[in-house]
């Protein structure tokens, strides 16, 4: 059997969704997803299903003023690429961070099938 994708290649959308997720670019971060893509929180519960579900989730999440997310850790086996990340964002109850495992499964150079395994929030101590 012969993949026509390598486990750098398979790297290469979710480095550029990362990006763009970071740049809160909606338009480039949508560009690395398949229009039939799923987006899950981890195992199997479906939080999205297909690009405009996910481009209408980020629209909201690129709002927040300190969205970033630092990746930690990067492993690639085939079309098969895992994140741990360290998310920062503001919740309802003010900024904070969060751990974040994401698993990506690349077909044909765009994200697939996306999986979130999220930790719980920290939240930043006030600001005197």
């Amino acid at each position: 059997m012969n993949s026509t994708i390598d486990s750098t290649d398979a790297t290469i959308p979710v480095q550029g969704q990362l990006e763009a997720y970071n740049a809160c670019d909606i338009d480039t971060f949508m560009q690395f997803w398949a229009g039939d893509c799923q987006y899950y929180a981890f195992p199997d519960e479906l939080l999205a299903n297909g690009a405009a579900e996910i481009r209408e989730r980020h629209i909201v999440r690129f709002k927040e003023p300190n969205l970033q997310g630092k990746l930690l850790k990067r492993m690639a086996v085939g079309t098969m690429v895992i994140d741990q990340e360290v998310v920062t964002r503001t919740f309802p109850e003010g900024p904070g961070e969060v751990d974040v495992i994401a698993i990506y499964e690349i077909d044909k150079g765009k994200i697939a099938k996306a999986w979130f395994k999220m930790g719980q929030p920290r939240l930043h101590a006030p600001a005197d």
